[in-house]
């Protein structure tokens, strides 16, 4: 940013002697030529030539580097900014992150970004706007002072001017823009996933109208944004304008060419300070972003405060007046009606859901007194519900432990009883599974989500159904494998099942919501 601050003056200061000296230059020719052939041969027309010259290579090469270098900065403060707001989505307390949903999440992460990404850009404007403001009030007091006096004042009259505007209520459509943009966002992804039920009940135009009516809302924001931004670019031309008029009129008395050069420098000067002014015009919107940023940014207990070997002692559950304990290795089953709480249950255990206070404990400690880091660095889970992102086998695999090797991962597949699948796929672990896993039926993306929380480091495993929709032979293939696993590696296990294949490899159950 320092190098584009520098480039940006030298650019704009530039700027303003070129368009000075160019007047100068063709005022003073004239008026040689007018004055007859002796004057024409006594004008050095050689050094404001070269000058001219000099000032355009200048101006060129100073705002190529402003640009280049201002963009890399904003573009490196973006790749910290996006890491940090994903990072606070994803580790945030559940009872933030959870009200943030899926399209709300997806327009922080890009929207908002976009609009912080304006404050980088032109941190360099107050400087630029100031080096062309006193170099055109410079080249003015040439000709007159006093036109210099009132060209200064104008130019304040102007940054006051944008200021008011930044904050006035024509700037709130901006902030419109960002809400009914997340607004679209939730109602699109709210349907896409239901698209071929739609289909089937014919009910895709409906929803096309529904669709299409929150796009007019957020047509009609960008409107009111373009309409208030048209206006705010009128009051600095008009500035503008006047500026020159009244540099003309209060230098009249000096010779013509610094009369030209004060009515350029002027111009200029105007335009230069004007980027100053425009620093003010999406103030709303950055205002509104940066707000909305700091929700998330604020990933207090993302981060684990112990290591996973002085948690994972014991892990204790209320059971009516009693309590379960379990220790290292030890299975639980969770068992009970469904929308009784199982699923919810394995959720609050790795910090998805905010615990209540009392009942739940990690080696004596009250579960609500732990970081999220903490939680997660007890538990694998294998949810009821098992997401998929768009790639490959590997790429999803490799969520549960990114360093894991080729063995590791084959093995996990063994262990979920997929192994032979993916091998009998075209690039084997490197095979496109589709967006969501769309290539995969339902219970091969089970089985390849147990195998992504198989590859998780963990003492514990919580497993949510993770043999539903699966038949009966593969269904015992997958305990089998789960069983062997277990006693090798000495992990212990949550499992919520109403199947009774996974639940006997427990040797302690829990019923909820009786």
């Amino acid at each position: 940013m320092a190098i584009a601050t520098l480039a940006a003056v030298a650019a704009s200061v530039s700027a303003t002697l070129l368009l000075g000296l160019s007047g100068w230059f063709l005022s003073a020719a004239a008026v040689a030529g007018a004055a007859g052939p002796a004057a024409v041969l006594a004008f050095n027309y050689l050094l404001p030539s070269a000058g001219i010259r000099f000032l355009a290579i200048v101006r060129t090469a100073a705002r190529y580097i402003e640009r280049v270098a201002g963009h890399e900065a904003a573009l490196k403060a973006l790749a910290e900014i996006r890491p940090a707001v994903f990072a606070g989505l994803a580790a945030g307390p559940p009872e933030r992150s959870l009200q943030v949903s899926r399209g709300e999440a997806s327009a922080r992460l890009v929207q908002d970004v976009d609009a912080i990404e304006t404050l980088f850009v032109r941190l360099a404007a107050p400087w630029a706007g100031g080096g062309a403001v006193l170099v055109g009030a410079v080249l003015i007091a040439m000709a007159s002072l006093w036109a210099a006096a009132a060209f200064l004042a104008l130019f304040v009259m102007q940054v006051g001017l944008g200021m008011r505007l930044g904050t006035h209520p024509l700037n709130r459509p901006e902030e419109d823009v960002l809400a009914a943009n997340g607004r679209l966002k939730d109602a699109f992804l709210a349907v896409a996933a239901a698209a071929p039920e739609l289909r089937c009940n014919g009910l895709t135009p409906r929803v096309i109208e529904t669709l299409m009516a929150q796009a007019e809302v957020l047509g009609e924001a960008r409107v009111r944004v373009w309409s208030a931004e048209g206006l705010a670019g009128l009051a600095p031309a008009l500035l503008t304008g006047l500026a020159v008029a009244v540099v003309l009129g209060l230098s009249a008395a000096a010779p013509s060419p610094l009369v030209a050069l004060a009515a350029l420098a002027a111009a200029t000067g105007m335009e230069g300070g004007a980027g100053l002014a425009r620093m003010f015009d999406h103030d709303g919107a950055a205002r509104a972003a940066a707000k909305r940023l700091d929700e998330l940014l604020a990933a207090d207990g993302a981060g684990p405060a112990s290591s996973p070997s002085d948690l994972a002692s014991s892990l204790s559950l209320p059971k009516g007046a009693a309590t379960i304990v379990l220790g290292p290795g030890e299975r639980l089953a969770i068992v009970g009606r469904s929308g009784s709480g199982k699923t919810r249950l394995l959720e609050t255990l790795i910090g998805l859901r905010a615990p209540r206070a009392g009942g739940l404990m990690v080696a004596g400690r009250p579960l609500e007194t732990l970081a999220v880091g903490d939680l997660r660095s007890l538990f694998a889970l294998a949810p009821q519900d098992a997401g998929m992102i768009s790639g490959t086998v590997r790429d999803n695999l490799v969520l549960g432990d990114p360093a894991a090797s080729d063995e590791a991962l084959w093995s996990a597949l063994a262990d979920a009883a997929l192994d032979a699948k993916v091998r009998a796929m075209p690039q084997g672990l490197d095979t496109w599974i589709g967006e969501g896993g769309a290539h995969l039926s339902g219970g091969e993306r089970r089985r390849l989500s147990l195998a992504r929380a198989l590859l998780r480091p963990a003492p514990w495993l919580l497993l949510d159904e993770p043999t539903e929709g699966l038949d009966a032979e593969t269904e015992q293939a997958v305990v089998r494998a789960l069983h062997a696993r277990l006693a090798r590696t000495g992990q212990g296990a949550i499992i919520a099942s109403h199947r009774p294949a996974p639940l006997t490899l427990c040797d302690q159950r829990l019923s909820v919501g009786d």
